[in-house]
């Protein structure tokens, strides 16, 4: 009964996802990238879209977004698909198409600013040009991780490994590519954009830990402006309803109560619900069991 709904069958509303289109994007700005530059790496393009000190100094604050769709080449660029098309679909699936889309540009920008930063204070250590969308992707790791620590990802599609080991680790490595440049040694030499991978990270994972998004002051049209004396009569109401729902026979019910709640898990994803709606679920369930 519940099986036959399309967005039962797919995690996604109907359509492309926003994992699909991110790829999609991904491709297209470097075939683009590529014809503009003539194949080339020092070139106009990268002067004026990818994210530098300079850049920003002289006010092209549009690198903070622009640089997420460059690459440094076709393996950086494959790479970073891979671990996009795995790590995306699992936070959009958790958060929504628009949520998984704004934590992968903020976690993009927070790391850019981030290496741009240390480049400032540290001229001689740390490269000032950054691109690619490794930052973005990182705060979609470090997100998936909070949320399902110990959900197994598989990694090049046969080798299963827990999420949090995951972050663990990649979380290491950003952090000794950080701290590594300022030690003279030549096994911390690198042109990887360790801190704008730091900075993704840290911002996935303030997303999740501490609910940015469901704060009042950042989502503030999702808060019940009706006084507590209201809202406490109205959940009191959602649970009397909850129980006359028992007595609805199961294809009626889940027409007219599961289905609305399903669509708007596909379209927010799950956090997005009430509590009202929770239960609503949790009779559904029942009532699938009784069957």
């Amino acid at each position: 009964m519940l099986d036959d709904r399309s967005y039962m069958r797919a995690p996604y509303r109907p359509g492309r996802s926003m994992t699909t289109t991110l790829l999609i994007t991904l491709v297209v700005c470097y075939i683009a990238q590529c014809l503009l530059a003539g194949f080339k790496t020092d070139d106009w393009v990268m002067r004026w879209l990818a994210l530098s000190k300079e850049g920003l100094a002289h006010g092209k604050v549009y690198q903070l977004l622009t640089f997420q769709f460059l690459h440094g080449g076709i393996m950086h660029l494959l790479m970073n698909m891979l671990v996009l098309y795995f790590f995306g679909r699992a936070v959009e699936e958790m958060l929504g198409s628009q949520g998984m889309l704004k934590l992968y540009l903020a976690s993009g920008v927070v790391g850019g600013l981030l290496q741009v930063g240390l480049s400032f204070a540290f001229p001689r250590i740390f490269y000032s040009a950054v691109v690619g969308a490794s930052a973005g992707i990182f705060g979609l790791i470090a997100a998936f991780a909070t949320r399902s620590p110990d959900q197994p990802i598989l990694i090049f599609f046969f080798l299963p490994v827990k999420a949090k080991v995951i972050l663990m680790v990649e979380g290491g490595m950003a952090i000794a590519g950080v701290l590594g440049p300022l030690l003279p040694h030549p096994l911390f030499t690198s042109d990887i954009a360790h801190a704008a991978h730091l900075g993704g990270m840290l911002t996935g994972l303030a997303w999740i830990k501490w609910g940015i998004m469901e704060r009042p002051s950042l989502n503030f049209w999702r808060r019940d402006p009706r006084p507590e004396p209201v809202r406490a009569t109205a959940k009191r109401a959602g649970r009397n309803s909850t129980r006359k729902n028992e007595e609805i026979p199961p294809a009626e019910f889940i027409s007219r109560e599961v289905d609305p709640i399903l669509e708007k898990i596909s379209a927010h994803g799950i956090h997005s619900l009430t509590e009202r709606e929770r239960q609503i679920l949790e009779a559904a369930r029942s009532k699938m069991a009784k069957r």
